[in-house]
């Protein structure tokens, strides 16, 4: 799923619903609302929400998606407009790019009118014809009507396919096998984590399993013989609740490496890929507070870490003798190592400057003596601008294939020869209609925080309007260290086409300039979140980009908690806010260690069972901070599969807003029932959500009757 979604002030008033009543219309009661129906007098807090088996909040949750589907009625053909525009914005029929393994050439092509893709393969050199191998359309339309796909794996001779899928919606995922060509999907194991990975014997596949936390804590062997699945055995158990086990192979195929795993420490395993039934050899114990992570080349060890280097720094390890580690790139002040992928000709670094905010990618190669011949950065089509390595699976390719995008260039795939430094772009992504990337303009600006800090902000507009104070949907996230590169969006040309500015604020918390950006924004210092997401409003508006009394905010996940506590700081700031699957039950979700994350999640955001922790918490949880203030128009979106943010904090939220009565605009809660954290599996299905929340958005900037 993608990780992005498409996604101020309004003077004081009391926003209105998309019609209005004739004066002649007979006046009567309006029906009770169900804060009104469902109120238990002896639960203030709207605790008993959280009673999934309890038959009245299934009831109180249809009631609300009846309120909000009547509410929403007279918006309904601006939602088709937007839908259906986004359609014809867009290639429906997708066919992605071909790889070559060893034996194959695999791709994946989605019908016109297909939710999901079906995946193809060819015999490399030979006349025979392609076929099917796997079917995710077919799967989804005859089995579910939830389907997301977790993993997918091919044994090494690619006679064997094995797949993990989930098919409500709450992470817990099922394991297929499938003996390639023509062989029957065959159920093999169900509520296990969604990670694959075959060994090199082509006999033996790897995979996790929860713990009743929804944890990833042990990683098993599955061994395959002639036809037949063998009984599972334990590899790797975590013990730890603030640890999850990862798992995967290096480029070069010789090493399986086992990743335990806290918010800021790790530890990794060794097995050879070979021989996986080998006991896993500890590459170096976990250090409190020091990541970690591997990357190999025959005879070398590449080890990516922060000991004594906050931004981290590559050094290098004899395969033989694991213990000295040489310095290869050292620690910079200006700069964030971010990850690094090996080949039999060198690395490929990918690192983060923190003065521009810009990712770029690395290339050293080596000569016989592990000595740097070659030492460049690629260059970039424009800044700012996302760039990523693509799916390279050969260790000798000196091709590279590159995903670049930004929030002006829809995305495109190019292969980066290393022998001459040519470029061939393999795959650009197509635009239809009246608005192509060539009439948009974007800039970075810099807000000025409360503590002195500069904050980037990007603004991405129609160049016509650029000069202009416009309407704004201002974006952000800020945790984790995840990084808001530039993202370019279809859906989000028909806000543009309306005259609508998007912007995205990089606030602390994120990893937008760095991994001190990250630390900045974290524990002790979320405040800075906050803070920051409002100083880059208020810098839109004092720069002349952003009319101050139309501004909407658009939050998911932890961006929900990063605008719900900017609502409560500054509730007249915005007109509106879209708050989709919010965490915002911060202090009462970090004091149940039996929910999904919240034991892994202490680092993040602290331990409430520590004094200063829970201060630090109680002071910021959206949920804890409510008072009877003047909130803007508010869209709440909550599954009932969500596993990561229950369905119950919007829903809570929601109770709680409705109760005080205090909002200037309506208070809205739609609970998608059939769906987890990442809203609809199928893309029809969710790009049709998507028009929803920004006919929102466009009602509450005032662009309703406003057509591109």
């Amino acid at each position: 799923m993608e990780s992005h979604l498409e996604y101020g002030t309004r003077a004081p008033m009391k926003a209105q619903p998309p019609h209005r009543t004739p004066a002649t219309a007979p006046r009567t009661a309006p029906p009770p609302s169900p804060v009104e129906r469902f109120r238990r007098g002896e639960d203030p807090e709207w605790h008993w929400l959280e009673e999934r088996d309890d038959a009245r909040v299934q009831a109180f949750l249809e009631a609300t998606n009846e309120e909000s589907q009547a509410w929403m009625s007279p918006l309904e053909s601006l939602v088709e407009r937007l839908y259906h525009g986004h359609l014809a914005r867009r290639e429906l029929a997708v066919h992605g790019l071909r790889t070559a393994l060893d034996h194959y050439t695999y791709w994946s092509e989605t019908a016109a009118d297909a939710d999901y893709p079906v995946w193809w393969r060819h015999p490399n050199g030979s006349p025979e014809e392609a076929s099917i191998f796997l079917d995710l359309q077919a799967r989804a339309t005859a089995e579910h009507h939830y389907l997301e796909l977790g993993d997918m794996a091919l044994s090494p001779d690619e006679r064997w396919l094995a797949w993990t899928e989930d098919t409500s919606g709450d992470e817990r995922f099922s394991l297929y096998l499938k003996a390639l060509p023509h062989g029957e999907p065959r159920l093999v194991l169900e509520e296990i984590g969604p990670e694959l990975t075959w060994a090199e014997d082509n006999t033996t596949l790897l995979y996790t399993r929860y713990d009743a936390t929804q944890r990833p804590d042990s990683i098993w062997r599955l061994p395959l013989g002639e036809g037949q699945i063998g009984e599972p055995s334990l590899v790797l158990r975590e013990d730890d609740p603030e640890f999850w086990l990862g798992l995967g192979k290096t480029r070069s195929r010789q090493w399986l490496v086992l990743e335990s795993a806290s918010k800021d420490t790790s530890e990794c395993h060794l097995l050879p890929a070979l021989v996986p039934q080998q006991a896993p050899r500890c590459f170096r114990p976990r250090e409190k507070g020091v990541e970690y992570g591997l990357e190999h080349r025959p005879g070398h060890f590449y080890i990516l870490h922060n000991r004594n280097a906050p931004h981290f720094r590559l050094d290098v390890a004899e395969e033989g003798d694991l213990t000295p580690w040489q310095p290869l790139i050292d620690h910079r002040h200006d700069t964030t190592l971010e990850d690094v992928e090996a080949f039999e000709w060198g690395l490929a670094i990918t690192e983060r400057d923190h003065d521009e905010a810009q990712v770029r990618i690395r290339i050293i190669e080596f000569d016989a003596h592990h000595d740097a011949r070659r030492d460049e950065r690629l260059p970039l089509p424009e800044s700012p601008c996302s760039v990523m390595l693509g799916d390279v699976p050969h260790f000798d390719s000196r091709r590279l294939r590159l995903r670049e995008e930004s929030f002006v260039m829809p995305v495109r795939w190019l292969e980066h020869d290393l022998d001459n430094d040519e470029r061939l772009v393999l795959k650009s992504q197509p635009i239809h209609g009246n608005l192509q990337p060539a009439d948009l303009c974007n800039e970075r600006i810099w807000a000025r925080a409360h503590d002195g800090e500069r904050i980037p902000v990007s603004v991405v507009m129609r160049a016509d309007l650029a000069g202009h104070p416009l309407p704004t949907l201002l974006y952000g996230y800020g945790a984790y260290g995840e990084v808001l590169d530039p993202w370019f969006s279809v859906a989000r040309l028909e806000l543009l086409a309306r005259g609508v500015a998007f912007a995205v604020a990089h606030v602390r918390g994120g990893g937008d300039r760095g991994e001190p950006w990250y630390l900045a924004g974290k524990l002790e210092h979320k405040e800075n979140s906050f803070r920051d997401f409002l100083a880059a409003r208020n810098a839109l508006v004092e720069k002349g980009f952003s009319d101050g009394e139309r501004i909407a905010a658009y939050g998911a996940s932890a961006g929900g908690l990063l605008v719900g506590a900017s609502l409560n700081l500054a509730p007249e700031a915005f007109c509106a806010a879209v708050l989709d699957v919010p965490f915002v039950d911060v202090l009462r979700t970090m004091e149940n260690p039996d929910l999904p994350l919240t034991t892994a999640e202490y680092t993040e955001w602290g331990n409430p069972d520590e004094a200063d922790a829970r201060k630090r918490i109680r002071a910021y949880s959206p949920l804890d901070n409510l008072s009877p203030q003047p909130y803007p128009a508010l869209f709440l979106q909550g599954s009932w599969h969500d596993s990561r943010v229950p369905y119950w904090e919007p829903a809570k939220l929601y109770a709680r807003l409705t109760e005080m009565g205090t909002a200037r605009g309506p208070i809205l809660l739609r609970t998608d029932m059939a769906a987890g954290h990442g809203g609809a599996s199928g893309r029809f299905k969710a790009w049709h959500d998507n028009a929803r929340q920004d006919a929102f958005i466009l009602w509450a900037l005032g662009l309703a009757d406003k057509e591109p």
